[in-house]
């Protein structure tokens, strides 16, 4: 097919050459995504609040494979996770990750403590614990809130989490990106 009549196709130009079409499925039931494969083994989960720029997404999935988090569960403002930009980003890795939508948000993590999931809200609160505090083989299941780049997790959020916890950082940075963050909190609580 003629590159332009491709442009016209799909609406923006396709450097590489190459498109496909598939089927999509739907996101997993917030049950299902909690208990994983075996319910008894360790299990990492990234809670997205309001996140809605689909690159952070994309790049917050990808560190999430790469960091043994084993699914995302978004609040009803996140971005789509299947949205080309966040797949793009992502390196594919986004199709790998299951997800869930928690509709009642945020009261709903109480689901994730009924579950037996340590909830560990990211903060740059001078307040907040310290995330190398925070002993990741004392909680096998762990779930780390992040917030929308700029506003961060609002307050209902942080009060719903069992802990708010802050990456130690350098005197006068008040924050890393939130796919930085990200990165940081999976790897250290990995």
């Amino acid at each position: 097919m003629d590159r332009w009549a491709l442009s016209e196709l799909i609406g923006f130009r396709l450097t590489r050459g190459v498109l496909a079409s598939a089927d999509r499925r739907p996101p997993a039931g917030v049950d299902a995504l909690l208990a994983g494969p075996d319910p008894a083994t360790p299990r990492r989960l990234a809670v997205l609040e309001a996140l809605n720029d689909a690159e952070n997404l994309g790049s917050i999935a990808r560190s999430a494979v790469a960091l043994g988090v084993d699914g995302l569960l978004l609040d009803p403002r996140c971005a789509d996770p299947l949205y080309r930009r966040a797949v793009r980003v992502s390196m594919g890795h986004v199709l790998a990750l299951p997800f869930a939508v928690l509709a009642d948000w945020p009261g709903g993590l109480d689901l994730l403590h009924d579950a037996g999931y340590l909830t560990v809200a990211l903060t740059p609160a001078a307040d907040a614990v310290d995330l190398a505090d925070v002993d990741p083989r004392a909680h096998p299941r762990t779930a780390v809130l992040l917030g929308a780049e700029g506003p961060g997790l609002t307050p209902e959020a942080q009060a719903a989490a069992r802990v708010r916890a802050r990456i130690p950082m350098r005197a006068g940075v008040d924050s890393l990106g939130v796919a930085a963050a990200a990165a940081v909190a999976f790897a250290t609580l990995r």
